[in-house]
């Protein structure tokens, strides 16, 4: 049984890295429709706005009370990201409320923290509200992988980012669950299921790069080309250890060393595309996202080493 110090850490947490995450799915979407889906365009705003909720309402409560190494892995926020908000608001109209970054620019994290049934509350309502609103998400996002893959729908969005951002979803969902049941959740103990999927989404992420590319980035698309590979077998490699029980330690040493390197390449890539020294059709904001996942996973892979 999860205590109730626990159970608001760890909800709060997974808010301020998946609510964020979310909110940006759903801009991703509402950015690729053509003119003749705008009923899909409005949809995925309303999500967009459902969730810069959520992570406001996170923020709110987050001062003082979130584990301080999600503050600091760079999965919250990054250096580049009100930047690059704010350069994706001036070239798509979307107004992205830049006042949650710098909200969280000054968020600290906590030490002994005061548990008042009040707060535990706004918690779990919380909790509720960011599960309805995923549950929903998934199912609109379903909803347009089967209108693409049917040929009944054109965006600009790969068929297979849409399944990877529906994973993400289903995983930002299981989580909500069990931390609503009050589960006592063991990261450390699941580092078999996690690399697996973390090691496939960094996969893609290279491969999406790759494929979002000027064609006459020949250097850059080479690198990530390579990063798409070296992350598949790693995958392979954590898949296997999965079906053998095998220990998993040498898998997550690589992992950890090729995460780090996939990182500082989003880093850079990020950091050229916000000064215009990289052409490409990624916009600002995905490259700060696809930045943040990695610090994410290298947050928990850096767990999975201590363990």
């Amino acid at each position: 049984m999860l205590s109730s110090i626990d159970f608001i850490k760890q909800s709060i947490g997974l808010h301020l890295f998946f609510a964020r995450i979310m909110k940006e799915h759903s801009f991703f979407l509402e950015a690729g429709f053509t003119p003749r889906d705008a009923s899909f365009t409005q949809q995925a705003d309303a999500f967009r706005r459902e969730f810069d909720g959520i992570l406001g309402e996170a923020i709110s409560v987050s001062n003082g009370v979130v584990n301080p190494g999600v503050l600091q892995s760079g999965e919250v926020i990054t250096p580049f990201t009100l930047n690059a908000e704010m350069a994706t608001t001036y070239f798509t109209g979307v107004q992205i409320p830049t006042q949650l970054t710098q909200a969280e620019a000054g968020l600290s994290g906590g030490g002994m923290i005061t548990v008042s049934p009040i707060l535990e509350q706004y918690v779990s309502a919380l909790n509720q509200r960011a599960i309805n609103a995923t549950a929903a998400l998934i199912q609109f996002k379903s909803n347009i992988l089967s209108n693409v893959t049917s040929c009944k729908m054109f965006t600009f969005n790969y068929p297979l980012l849409i399944i990877h951002i529906i994973r993400e979803a289903e995983l930002y969902l299981l989580q909500l669950r069990r931390l609503q049941n009050r589960e006592q959740i063991s990261l450390e103990r699941e580092a078999y299921d996690l690399e697996f999927f973390w090691n496939r989404q960094m996969a893609e992420h290279a491969k999406f790069i790759r494929g979002l590319l000027d064609p006459t980035e020949d250097a850059l698309i080479s690198q990530a080309n390579n990063f798409g590979n070296e992350f598949d077998q790693l995958t392979a490699q954590a898949k296997a250890a999965i079906d053998t029980n095998a220990p998993l330690s040498k898998v997550t040493g690589e992992s950890l060393k090729a995460t780090e390197n996939l990182r500082n390449f989003k880093a850079q890539g990020t950091q050229g595309i916000l000064a215009c020294k990289v052409k490409s059709i990624i916009i600002p904001l995905l490259g700060d996202h696809v930045l943040r996942e990695a610090n994410h996973y290298l947050r928990l892979l850096r767990m999975f080493e201590r363990r």
